[in-house]
């Protein structure tokens, strides 16, 4: 069982809505604390400012808490990968997260399998899993259909079913349609409802086991604990009235959804 956290899981906690934002360094020892086993630093940009000493000591302070890094990105540009993938050397990376699109940079699905394709040899070299990620602006099917182009264990999707509401695609359908292609979980529980005023919809975020993820269909179609798949807790947590009770709940919500994933799968 290999259960941790995101830099998701510190998304107000880690940003300048607060006085003193919790550091990099802060949140891998925060991680250890609460007894996680890996740390995904995820759309974190600043750790493409990291120099070769700063990297080394996070690799060291990893190894030191017995925490298991991974890396998360958007987009599949082979430049922008290679300087992750040099990135993940550093840090003795060996999964990768990424999106197909980032930001304007919007390959087609062919373009999409050329720059995979281009990747390949030297995830290969290094060892390095590609977890693709479900998301809105990618409907599933097209996702897997660059997937599914290439018959190699490195490369594989992260599973984040909430992702997908947005697009209107059911989180069943998503974990049918990925399961055996999973190599990595994004897990946050969501609730999807109307707006005050009936006009609208709401989509955001709350603790594991209170909302709308089908967790249990998720788990059983993708086993992740036989598989040695990361679960990587992330939250969608909503900005409180103020940036105290904003991060007391953001704290809260990370320690329940520990126990929760601990408790589910003792």
């Amino acid at each position: 069982m290999t259960l941790g956290l995101s830099t998701y899981a510190f998304f107000w906690r880690g940003s300048d809505r607060v006085e003193a934002p919790m550091s990099l360094e802060a949140m891998l020892e925060e991680t250890a604390a609460l007894g996680g086993d890996v740390f995904q630093i995820c759309d974190y940009p600043a750790i493409e400012t990291f120099d070769e000493v700063r990297l080394a000591q996070l690799r060291a302070q990893a190894e030191r808490l017995g925490i298991r890094l991974e890396l998360g990105t958007r987009g599949i540009a082979a430049d922008y990968l290679g300087r992750y993938l040099d990135i993940a050397e550093y840090l003795d990376v060996s999964l990768l997260r990424s999106m197909l699109y980032a930001g304007d940079d919007r390959p087609t699905l062919e373009g999409a399998i050329r720059r995979l394709e281009s990747i390949l040899p030297r995830l290969r070299r290094q060892s390095v899993t590609l977890a693709l990620e479900t998301y809105e602006q990618v409907a599933v099917a097209e996702l897997m259909g660059v997937i599914e182009r290439f018959d190699d264990p490195l490369v594989g999707v992260c599973l984040d079913p909430a992702n997908c509401v947005a697009a209107l695609e059911s989180p069943e359908s998503v974990i049918a349609r990925t399961a055996e292609r999973v190599v990595n979980l994004h897990v946050k529980d969501f609730h999807f409802t109307r707006a005050a005023g009936w006009v609208g919809f709401q989509l955001t975020g709350c603790p594991l086991g209170e909302g709308q993820l089908p967790f249990d269909a998720m788990i059983q179609q993708v086993d992740p604990v036989p598989r040695g798949i990361s679960q990587v807790i992330e939250h969608w947590l909503p900005w409180q009235s103020d940036a105290a009770t904003t991060c007391r709940l953001e704290s809260e919500w990370t320690r329940h959804n520990l126990d929760f994933l601990r408790s589910y799968t003792a």
